[in-house]
């Protein structure tokens, strides 16, 4: 059964305090104390102000943890960022060498690479210079005909496509760096030494000389010595004594042996 303050219909507030607060002596445990009406709360719900205080206290530590935070993490969080921007800057210095490294590994490499092919043709062609000069002094003699000639014009034509050029003309100045002097003479007709005859071409592969040209050279004539005899009898005249001018005057040549004929008639 419903007691008669539950029957009353009505909220019912019991007060479950220890403490009385009118007299503020200890309560009996068995007193179930005082109820009074008016409240929202039922009889089986436990006081707001002890719960409430519980459930609200770790509130304001929670909210200031997320608030303030913790001052050595607070610290730690820019010296991150910078060690993180320090790395940063080290991959990407990192990365631009290495592409540097490659760009000119690249270079290199494509650098060699002609260079070896453009030794390979300098040294394929330079076994096929004698062959070039036989059919030169072939067609220097008008041997250079029938089916020899054309094979003889089309070996031409294709190492004139492969870049190999003949040098050498005669009446150009003179070069030691593409020409090699094999004779030598003075000439009253040039100015300056000059290749007066071209006696073997030479043949270069671009800035590459494979053979110099092989010339005779010919230098101005030194002019003549001031007072220097005309002739070379007039040279030799002085130094030869005459048969007819001795030391005894014209005639004495003869006189003498006229003198040793006597003497050997006398005997």
């Amino acid at each position: 059964m419903n007691s008669p303050e539950e029957s009353n219909g009505g909220p019912v507030i019991r007060d479950l305090r220890r403490i009385d607060p009118a007299t503020g002596q200890v309560r009996d445990p068995g007193q179930g104390g005082s109820a009074q009406p008016g409240s929202s709360r039922g009889p089986g719900k436990p006081r707001p102000g002890r719960h409430s205080a519980t459930a609200a206290g770790p509130a304001p530590h929670q909210g200031q943890g997320r608030a303030g935070g913790d001052p050595k993490d607070a610290a730690a969080r820019p010296a991150a960022g910078q060690e993180a921007g320090e790395q940063l800057a080290e991959r990407t210095a990192d990365l631009q060498r290495l592409s540097a490294e490659y760009a000119n590994y690249r270079k290199r490499v494509e650098r060699d690479r002609v260079a070896v092919r453009e030794q390979a043709l300098a040294n394929v062609l330079y076994g096929l210079l004698p062959v070039l000069d036989d059919i030169g002094r072939a067609r220097e003699h008008g041997e250079l005909v029938g089916g020899f000639k054309s094979v003889a014009d089309s070996l031409e034509t294709t190492v004139a496509k492969l870049g190999l050029e003949s040098f050498g003309e005669n009446g150009e100045p003179f070069d030691p760096n593409v020409h090699e002097a094999l004779m030598h003479s003075y000439s009253s007709d040039v100015t300056e030494p000059t290749c007066v005859q071209i006696l073997q071409p030479g043949y270069r592969v671009g800035e590459r000389i494979l053979r110099p040209a092989r010339v005779a050279v010919a230098e101005p004539a030194e002019p003549d010595e001031p007072g220097a005899p005309d002739g070379a009898a007039g040279a030799e005249g002085p130094e030869r004594p005459d048969s007819t001018d001795g030391p005894d005057g014209p005639g004495g040549s003869a006189g003498d042996a006229a003198s040793r004929q006597e003497t050997r008639d006398q005997d």
